[in-house]
């Protein structure tokens, strides 16, 4: 499975040697437990736990949760009501997964962030970024169609100035958003869309995040130093890493044990902290909401949207080269996701030919800005729409464009970057001293 050296699985049993013939299922489980990790592994590495836990947590609460919905206009509400109400334990059922997409988005944006700082992004794991963040659009179009099922005042309204989004694209905007809807407005043809969909995409995530895990265990795992695991001999591999068995499954669980603490005690004491009391009111076409806000995790990309006015200049200037085709609310609608892409495309704008930010002086001062700009973008998407928000968000838009296409370039080129250890080992026995290998 991965390119660095180490022993493979070996049947001995009769039993074993028969089973590995025809399904080699227990040597691909010993190869994945058992895969040589670069041992300075530090603890921005526990994210991946806690996003696998996710997943399985969701899915499971899901699934029972969807035994008592009922996805229709008239009982959609009172079946979440019902939920909380009637079924046994169901209240905690619905907080678990309520507050469990929130963990799921908090694990991935650490996640995301780490790969950019440590450059995981880089060659050979160009593919395994993109798979990541194919992963993060599906997480975001179950999120965004989940919080439509309760069919409160948030979610219709919600799924209302979304769906609508897509109507702003040129030419085929009113045909898709129709389709999209099943419908001229959001009405029950949406919301069995959007159950079917908030059902179905778990399962292409899962699938995507096997070969997430497949892709990074070929390459094998990035470290803080951005120095590969050399892979000569597997005697100097073991000189690198520990096998991933117990060493750094025991450090996960711990981690895993102490995020559990914190999220239990979130959903027992302050479940509704991060939702909206809106959606506590049963949807009513007829009666506005005074400010309609997504879910926290979409709140800076809400933000970019909003950002690109009739007012601002670039706007202005690509209505004009266009004829009018691109519009402000379309033109808004490139720029989000177009911050997402370019999240996407970090692989090649990033010119350095150092990996880990740890040993980059000045792209540190710049990353560090751009997780403050993404929280402060955060801020500004769940405030009004009006001024001095508006100034602010196309401030912080423009330094996120700003830190992909133009910082990043540059740096690769006038950044003189500190010097690197030349293995894994030298840099973990600079951390922690040196230490005998287990094999030893």
């Amino acid at each position: 499975m991965s390119g660095i050296p180490h022993d493979h699985y070996e049947p001995k049993t009769g039993a074993e040697k028969w089973l590995h013939k025809r399904l080699p299922i227990v040597g691909l489980a010993y190869d994945t437990i058992m895969i040589p990790t670069p041992k300075n592994l530090n603890w921005w590495w526990i994210w991946g736990i806690v996003l696998a836990y996710c997943l399985v947590h969701m899915i499971v609460t899901g699934v029972v949760l969807v035994m008592h919905y009922t996805p229709h206009v008239d009982y959609a509400f009172a079946s979440v009501e019902h939920i909380m109400r009637d079924v046994n334990g169901g209240h905690m059922l619905r907080y678990l997964h309520a507050n469990g997409a929130s963990l799921f988005f908090v694990a991935v944006y650490i996640h995301i962030f780490r790969g950019l700082y440590y450059g995981s992004y880089k060659a050979p794991r160009e593919v395994t970024w993109i798979i990541g963040m194919l992963i993060y659009l599906c997480m975001m179009g179950t999120a965004f169609m989940g919080y439509v099922l309760p069919w409160g005042q948030m979610s219709f309204w919600g799924a209302t100035v979304i769906t609508g989004l897509f109507g702003a694209i040129p030419f085929i905007g009113e045909s898709l958003q129709t389709w999209l809807l099943g419908g001229p407005a959001v009405d029950n043809a949406t919301l069995n869309r959007f159950f079917s969909l908030h059902y179905l995409l778990p399962m292409i995530i899962a699938a995507l995040v096997a070969v997430h895990i497949w892709a990074f265990h070929t390459t094998g795992n990035n470290n803080p130093t951005g120095v590969e695991v050399r892979r000569g001999s597997k005697a100097e591999a073991e000189k690198d890493t520990l096998p991933f068995w117990p060493y750094f499954v025991i450090k996960d669980l711990f981690a895993l044990a102490v995020v559990m603490v914190i999220f239990f005690a979130i959903v027992g004491f302050m479940p509704n902290y991060l939702g909206h009391p809106d959606n506590y009111i049963e949807a009513n076409p007829l009666a506005t909401p005074a400010h309609i806000v997504p879910e926290w995790y979409f709140l800076p990309f809400y933000a970019i949207l909003r950002a690109f006015t009739s007012e601002v200049w670039v706007v202005q200037w690509a209505s004009f080269l266009t004829g009018g085709i691109i519009d402000a609310k379309f033109f808004g609608v490139l720029a989000m996701f177009g911050s997402i892409a370019v999240m996407a495309l970090v692989p090649w704008l990033d010119t350095s030919a150092v990996r880990s930010g740890r040993y980059r002086p000045m792209f540190k001062w710049w990353f560090w800005l751009l997780v403050v700009d993404f929280v402060f973008l955060m801020w500004l998407g769940a405030m009004p729409a009006e001024e001095p928000y508006a100034s602010f968000s196309l401030i912080g838009a423009a330094y996120w464009f700003a830190y992909f296409l133009v910082i990043l370039p540059i740096l690769g080129v006038v950044e003189k970057p500190k010097p690197q250890p030349d293995t894994i080992e030298v840099d973990f026995e600079a951390h922690y001293g040196k230490s005998t290998h287990p094999a030893e």
